[in-house]
């Protein structure tokens, strides 16, 4: 094969791999952005049929002999689509047929049509096998009587710069004159209704202290199984690491049980102490540090370093893909946890409610805002997002090195 062509050929795969890479990411993302962008929209614009990705904003101008601005739609004037103002929304039109030409039709506000014979003496006439009622309807200065044959509404829009040009034109099929914008006051408002700050300082507080609790106790769990040799260390492990094939489900019962008898109940510290521990952090963390080789143990115990001493500026420092690792994946358990908050702090207390009880009851609270729910999920989501955007590194080195000696 000629250089040129596998150039070429070479080209043209990592061209196709790129769009391929391309497309994925851009549907993964999709929802994300989805939900960033509706969090930004008034509350009539998420109602919107078909759907759209970007916020709008319905423009308004100033009518004269009009102290409030009112909102511009498109309409039909001499065939081309013209910014008017809609002065009127609800004007019931009467669409008329003579019963001796069915086939024209004429249509007039209801308002300035009158019955004829008048209103307790009106004429009625053979329509279709039906008895319908018969109404004076004037054309070009004739009055003929008409039966009603169907009724819409339409709305009265009139020309900004010049008043007294109208035009009749049906509302709901008009398109309404729209600038992309956003609305980030959804964010003040989702704070407001459901004290959503609180929330998100009780869950940072939360998942702060399980971070660095479950950091601590796998740290050292860890290094004691790895390097420490005590009677019964293998037969403790293997117990340790079966715990973690209980459901949550069954310690449940037995757990808030605990907590009532401590009086816990209702309060973050259930949040908290609970879980501090965790034998798969401990399983992490020792599998990380068996990975370091004994020779450097051994030198620095030989110059006179204590176990402390090799622990933190040894095994902890060359370690520290697990330990992000293991970090990420109790923030995002922490941040997300719900049913454990669920079970153990009451609804009505939203003095202790995490950002997962909150949405609960913002769900019910503003059903009818998707904007504000979903502003209310953004506030809960971006933080876990950028934690693993900035650890990403650490995870795929931990993942592609670590837990491989046993």
């Amino acid at each position: 094969m000629k250089p040129k062509s596998y150039k070429r050929i070479r080209l043209i795969r990592v061209t196709l791999a790129y769009v391929v890479l391309t497309t994925v990411a851009l549907v993964m993302l999709f929802p994300f952005i989805y939900m960033i962008t509706t969090s930004l929209k008034e509350p009539k614009d998420t109602f919107n049929y078909p759907p759209r990705l970007l916020p709008r904003e319905g423009v308004t101008t100033q009518v004269a002999g009009k102290s409030d601005p009112l909102p511009l739609y498109y309409v039909q004037v001499d065939g081309q689509d013209k910014q008017y103002a809609l002065l009127e929304s609800n004007i019931r039109i009467g669409v008329y047929a003579d019963p001796n030409s069915p086939d024209t039709t004429y249509e007039r506000p209801s308002k300035d049509v009158n019955p004829t014979g008048g209103y307790t003496n009106q004429k009625t006439v053979a329509f279709n096998g039906k008895d319908e009622p018969l109404w004076d309807i004037e054309v070009d200065g004739q009055v003929i009587p008409m039966v009603q044959v169907r009724q819409t509404a339409l709305g009265r829009f009139v020309n900004p710069q010049n008043p007294q040009e109208e035009v009749l034109q049906n509302v709901r099929l008009s398109q309404p004159v729209q600038n992309v914008t956003a609305r980030p006051q959804n964010y003040d408002d989702v704070v407001k209704l459901q004290n959503m700050d609180r929330s998100l300082m009780n869950t940072m507080l939360v998942t702060i202290l399980v971070v660095l609790g479950q950091l601590t106790t796998s740290v050292l769990g860890g290094y004691a199984f790895a390097r420490l040799r005590f009677p019964g260390r293998d037969v403790l492990f293997v117990v340790y690491l079966g715990t973690m094939m209980i459901p949550f489900v069954v310690l449940i019962t037995p757990l808030y049980q605990m907590m009532v008898s401590v009086g816990w109940v209702d309060r973050l510290a259930a949040l908290i102490l609970p879980w501090l521990f965790t034998a798969y952090g401990t399983f992490l963390m020792r599998q990380a540090f068996l990975t370091m080789p004994k020779e450097i143990e051994e030198a620095a115990l030989m110059d006179g370093a204590s176990r402390w001493q090799i622990l933190l500026r040894i095994f902890v420092p060359a370690t520290v893909p697990a330990l992000a690792t293991l970090a990420t994946f109790t923030f995002l358990y922490a941040w997300n946890s719900f049913f454990w908050p669920l079970v153990i702090i009451n609804t009505g207390n939203e003095a202790n409610h995490v950002l997962t009880l909150s949405l609960n009851v913002l769900r019910g609270r503003a059903s009818d805002a998707p904007n504000i729910i979903l502003a209310g999920a953004a506030i809960s989501i971006i933080p876990p997002v950028l934690l693993y955007i900035l650890a990403q590194r650490f995870f795929v080195e931990s993942a592609t090195s670590s837990g491989v000696k046993g």
